[in-house]
Order: structure tokens, then sequence, then C-alpha cells
């Protein structure tokens, strides 16, 4: 089932003004879903934790690590999209994974979004503490409320991905 499909199912009209914030969408197609609306995001992330960020246009973000190991999350623009996260269903570790296979979803209380890879590799860990508490998501996206690690098994799939800067041009265009 498409995202589009399943957040037209899960968003109620009461949170029309998001709903295009979390289709997830082609670029070219951005301007007929999202229509213009005084409802803004923002990205914002510390600077600490995003020198070395890589973003998707699914609002995914990976930080490589010393080893070829990534960690991935999803960006501020996507969690504030959502709301607050009451489940995370995550891989299992050992699950292998191509360049936008989905791996998982995020529910809030506003609505429910796939998660999809940045990267080609293997599942080596989860974070355990979103079974508990799936609101890290939200308080600590870049942080404590990441949600994978895996191995970088093609890494020139790294160029494909988006720099803070960009990224954030990417989400002034779709806002607009």
């Amino acid at each position: 089932m498409s995202s589009c499909t399943l957040l037209r199912r899960c968003v109620s009209s009461n949170f029309s003004p998001v709903l295009h914030l979390l289709i997830r969408s082609p670029p070219h197609l951005s301007h007929r879903l999202c229509p213009k609306s005084s409802f803004r995001r923002s990205f914002s992330s510390s600077s600490r934790f995003s020198a070395a960020l890589k973003f998707t246009d699914k609002h995914e973000w990976i930080r490589v690590e010393d080893g070829g190991i990534g960690t991935v999350g999803i960006s501020n623009f996507a969690q504030e999209a959502l709301g607050d996260v009451v489940y995370c269903g995550l891989p299992e570790v050992g699950t292998q994974l191509a360049q936008q296979d989905e791996f998982g979803a995020l529910e809030s209380v506003k609505a429910a979004s796939e998660l999809f890879s940045p990267l080609t590799g293997e599942v080596v860990e989860v974070n355990a503490l979103l079974a508990d508490k799936p609101g890290l998501v939200n308080k600590s996206c870049y942080k404590d409320g990441w949600l994978m690690k895996m191995t970088i098994a093609k890494p020139t799939e790294l160029d494909s991905l988006m720099d803070e800067a960009a990224y954030e041009r990417y989400i002034r265009s779709i806002e607009d």
C-alpha cells in the first residue's frame, strides 16, 4: 500500500493542514500534493550532530561512524509533522536492505508513516529503547531517538543523499 494511501486512511480530517507534509512523493510532484498553507515547519538540528548527517527526500537521515556503520533516524521536520510518536516498528538485526527499501514504520497520534532505508546494507542494531519510549523520536531525533544502525555496503550511494544545506533547501521547496 502506498504511503499516500496509508496516510489518507490514517489521518483524520482534523489534520488535513499537515497531510501534505507527511505524503512522500517525488520532488516533481510536490507542488501538486503540497498546497500552500500557513502551516510551516522549520528544519533545525543540533550542529553537534548534523555535521556528518546526510538526508533522503523521504526525511530519513544517516550519520556514518568510524568502521563504516551508519546510524539512521528521521529528521526534525518529519518528527514535527508526525506529532507524538506512539509506536516504532523496526526491522530485525540481520535484515538486508537495499537503498529505498521499506524497513519499518512510525505511528503517531496523527498518522502512520513508512520508513525507508537511506543506503544498502545490513541492520546490525535497532534502538531497543524505542519499544518502551517511542517518544524519544520526538524528544531527540538526532541523538537518543535514532532508529537503527546498518552496515554500508555501497559507500557511493552516500553521494545521492543531501547534506544539511541541500535538505534545508528541499524542505523550503516543499513548503512553498
